[in-house]
């Protein structure tokens, strides 16, 4: 069933629907109607309270655990509350300067990731994420190795002297072949990124104007399209603080945390939720069953973008953790954060 908008709610059921989810973020437990009628300053009693919140479980906004006879806010409770009823606390000066200090003294860029994945962790009590920029080198030469069996070693020099080696099927090409191909990809790499190169390599193989024969064109094409693929297809995660996920309310659910580990240790999935936040404006939320990944876990997962100087978009960083993470806190720290990265990033 269809959660309600905020806008069919009267004002008594806002007002207590709030006060539960702001409860239950801030303890981690349901929250009961005894409580709320203590502490709420709502003027109603126990049974009124229990009436609403009997209308607002209907309304699938909230739910009552078995062991409680508290509820808590359901994900698309969640949703609604953080899409329209949240008051974002936005970071303090000593907050924004602490973050600021940190990255500071980190010294090279690496580095400052490694201490960007450690702040999302402390700030959010959970698990800090920091998907590194994908990186093109710009290369100086390829030479095709065979290793026999049909397969040879690509290796691929960086201007930088970094080596990268990947293995690619060649089936029965002669050694002279690979030595031709290898040759002519270097002789158009020098100084590019295999993105640039590749390219005008097409367009000139296309355009028939090479002197290459069929049987190397179709190594040089293939060749291209491996490393190119491969190379989009190996992000760099930097996980910390999943130490912080195994709190007291999480051995409760000892499966549920599980769950999120091992997702976690998928750091390719992980990277894709990432990315759909990449063309994001500001800080995108995903709680629990909107995202495939963490379904079974009921893990939440903010993220944000982070830019150069320039204003292009390199990576993405984020944390996760239970849904009762502390949204109206994390949030603008999470997008001060990745403000504060983006200017190192240069």
């Amino acid at each position: 069933m269809a959660s309600p908008p905020l806008n069919e709610l009267t004002d008594r059921a806002r007002s207590i629907f709030q006060l539960v989810v702001e409860g239950y973020l801030d303890s981690g437990e349901p929250v009961g109607s005894k409580t709320l009628a203590q502490g709420g300053g709502l003027n109603l009693s126990p049974a009124s309270i229990r009436s609403v919140l009997a209308d607002l479980e209907s309304a699938g906004l909230l739910s009552a655990p078995h062991t409680s006879a508290g509820r808590m806010p359901t994900e698309s409770g969640l949703r609604i509350f953080v899409d329209g009823m949240m008051q974002v606390a936005e970071p303090t000066a000593v907050e924004r300067a602490a973050i600021e200090q940190r990255l500071s003294t980190s010294g090279p860029i690496e580095q400052a990731l490694e201490t960007t994945s450690a702040i999302l962790s402390d700030i959010s009590g959970a698990a800090g994420m920091v998907m590194v920029p994908r990186r093109e080198p710009r290369l100086s030469q390829v030479t095709l190795v065979p290793l026999g069996q049909g397969r040879a070693l690509a290796v691929l020099v960086g201007e930088d002297g970094q080596v990268e080696n990947r293995v690619m099927d060649v089936g029965t090409t002669p050694g002279q072949t690979l030595e031709q191909v290898s040759n002519y990809i270097s002789a158009r790499l020098a100084g590019r990124t295999l993105p640039e190169a590749a390219a005008d390599i097409r367009r000139e193989l296309a355009s028939g104007k090479s002197a290459l024969d069929e049987a190397s064109r179709d190594l040089v094409e293939r060749g291209i399209a491996v490393w190119s693929e491969d190379a989009a297809e190996r992000p760099v995660l930097i996980v910390r603080g999943q130490a912080n996920l195994l709190d007291e309310a999480a051995m409760e659910d000892l499966e549920r945390v599980r769950s999120l580990l091992d997702d976690l240790e998928s750091k390719h999935s992980v990277a894709d939720l990432l990315e759909r936040a990449r063309e994001a404006e500001s800080t995108r939320i995903f709680i629990g069953a909107e995202n495939r990944l963490f379904a079974l876990s009921g893990s939440s997962v903010i993220a944000s973008p982070y830019r150069d100087r320039e204003g292009k978009v390199v990576g993405v960083l984020g944390v996760i953790g239970p849904t009762r993470l502390n949204y109206a806190r994390v949030v603008p720290m999470v997008d001060f954060t990745a403000r504060s990265l983006g200017k190192l990033i240069g």
